[in-house]
């Protein structure tokens, strides 16, 4: 049985991944509707040698006989046209923030809390969660249930490409401009220069001095686990990397737990893969992980300041894992469990 499924910001750098993991992932599609803006009207890309031209989606009268719609549009054209999907009768599955902490919207991560995906019917939309919390849950579940999580403190390394395509371009114009010994252009999508340079800015400064995306960690996490004692302080900074998203995890753990129990636990854990040999010189890159779907984990070690405690890096491509193969996944989650 196939199914008819839209891609919502299709011409995006989410939205052609979509269309690429789908095809990888063998997605049992009978039919194929790909939306974007006005301005991408007319296009066409390629999904399985066959070429589908891209529909303005204000311009759509319904969205009737759509089965799953996969949206990586903004926020504010989620919370317009998700609900005027899902009237018609499709599944939405978005991976913007508009929905993620509507109490209403399930917030799913497949390895972690499959369960919660039976709750779509109330609105049936599910969200998609943030990239850098996703891969951190990944990791973080198997540990729970094995020793219990207090508290986490992460710092992030994000890519550009979490900015989308344009801030990609930004980095390489930069890149090449100092190179050569021009001046640099102006930042335009990062608040900062960010070719060879770090900044602590992703997302707008909340009244706490945290910024959006650094919260979001936090009440992300929480729903998620279903836990609301979990701690989470985040610094979230954008590198000059275009692809992955690297994280220094460190965790207060409910009972003492070795890194030799938390490699075994992970090793057997979904979607995880385990690269930790320091003496070999052994442990996740971005430029390792970029085209892959699994998180990876390394550097496992004692904490020196939790007690109990583990320290760990963790390394995911942004844009597959932490965006459109995590929402193929929900999506297959729904087939499978018969809910479309």
């Amino acid at each position: 049985m196939g199914y008819r499924v839209a891609v919502v910001g299709a011409t995006g750098e989410v939205g052609r991944t979509f269309l690429k993991v789908l095809e990888e992932r063998n997605f049992p599609v009978d039919d194929l509707v790909l939306f974007a803006s006005e301005r991408s009207e007319g296009k066409t890309l390629t999904f399985k040698g066959k070429e589908y031209e891209v529909k303005a989606l204000t311009k759509a009268p319904s969205f009737k006989g759509i089965d799953i719609a996969l949206f990586s549009a903004g926020s504010s054209t989620s919370r317009e046209y998700a609900p005027r999907f899902a009237q018609d009768g499709a599944v939405v599955v978005d991976n913007s923030s508009a929905w993620r902490m509507d109490p209403e919207v399930p917030l799913v991560v497949p390895e972690v809390n499959p369960e919660d995906i039976r709750d779509f019917h109330r609105k049936r939309i599910i969200a998609n969660p943030n990239c850098s919390t996703i891969q951190m849950v990944v990791v973080l579940k198997p540990i729970y249930d094995y020793a219990g999580v207090k508290r986490v403190v992460v710092a992030t390394y994000q890519s550009v490409s979490g900015a989308g395509a344009k801030a990609i371009r930004e980095l390489e114009e930069q890149t090449k401009a100092w190179c050569s010994g021009r001046d640099l252009p102006e930042a335009r999508h990062i608040p900062k220069r960010i070719a060879f340079n770090c900044v602590p800015h992703i997302d707008v400064f909340l009244e706490n001095d945290y910024t959006k995306e650094e919260m979001k960690m936090l009440n992300e996490t929480r729903k998620i686990m279903h836990d609301e004692n979990i701690k989470v302080s985040a610094t979230c900074v954008r590198v000059p990397v275009f692809y992955g998203h690297s994280e220094a995890v460190h965790l207060e753990t409910g009972r003492d737990i070795t890194p030799e129990e938390v490699r075994e636990v992970l090793k057997e854990a979904p979607g995880v893969v385990v690269v930790d040999d320091p003496e070999k010189g052994l442990y996740p890159l971005a430029t390792d992980v970029e085209g892959r779907d699994e998180v990876f984990v390394g550097r496992i070690r004692r904490d020196l300041s939790f007690n109990p405690g583990i320290a760990m890096w963790v390394v995911a491509d942004n844009i597959r894992k932490g965006a459109a193969t995590n929402a193929v996944q929900i999506a297959e989650l729904l087939i499978k469990e018969g809910l479309v």
